[in-house]
């Protein structure tokens, strides 16, 4: 049964490591539904969060591959409840429709959203939340003059920290990750 897994690898930051992880997901069919990058807490590092949509088997297979690559560190897979997460999604709405139906108030009362700008014909407003309230409050905007959206990937933090300490001591054992980013 395919269901939503979010990888998480912990890498050194080299040119072309990007190019390689989407490569093991495409020799394998698979789609990328959100890709996020970031440094991470432990310096030299960065973290990978990656959401596809696959059966439990093929996300281990594909686990083990991402490790098999020289700049990763360490990579993991969780379901949905064993993370929390958000994106982020701004809209661009018209000023003119947006008045025309009151639906500041109802935003900011009832979906949850702020209003980050508000320019002459436009404003921009933020929601912060899982993709279906992104999503619903997204085919909520479209009949009041919705002009343009935006989405971030997932970003997502593991609830259990033992990924996180086994990392530490990782690379507390070995020699600190190389930076040839700079």
């Amino acid at each position: 049964m395919t269901q939503d897994f979010t990888i998480t690898a912990f890498t050194e930051n080299h040119i072309g490591l990007l190019n390689r992880i989407t490569s093991i997901f495409t020799r394998r069919h698979l789609n990328i539904e959100s890709l996020n990058t970031s440094e991470s807490q432990i310096r030299g590092i960065h973290r990978f969060t990656i959401v596809t949509n696959t059966t439990e088997d093929t996300v281990k297979k594909v686990v083990l591959q991402l490790e098999k690559q020289v700049e990763i560190v360490k990579a993991v897979y969780h379901l949905d409840d064993e993370t929390v997460f958000q994106e982020i999604v701004l809209f661009k709405v018209s000023v003119e429709k947006a008045a025309e139906h009151n639906l500041v108030e109802r935003l900011i009362r009832d979906k949850n959203a702020r209003i980050l700008s508000v320019e002459q014909d436009f404003m921009i407003i933020e929601k912060t939340g899982h993709k279906v309230e992104n999503d619903e409050l997204l085919e909520f905007l479209k009949p009041f003059g919705l002009i343009d959206y935006v989405k971030s990937g997932r970003v997502s933090l593991i609830k259990l920290d033992e990924e996180l300490k086994d990392l530490q001591k990782l690379l507390a054992e070995g020699e600190q990750p190389t930076n040839t980013s700079n």
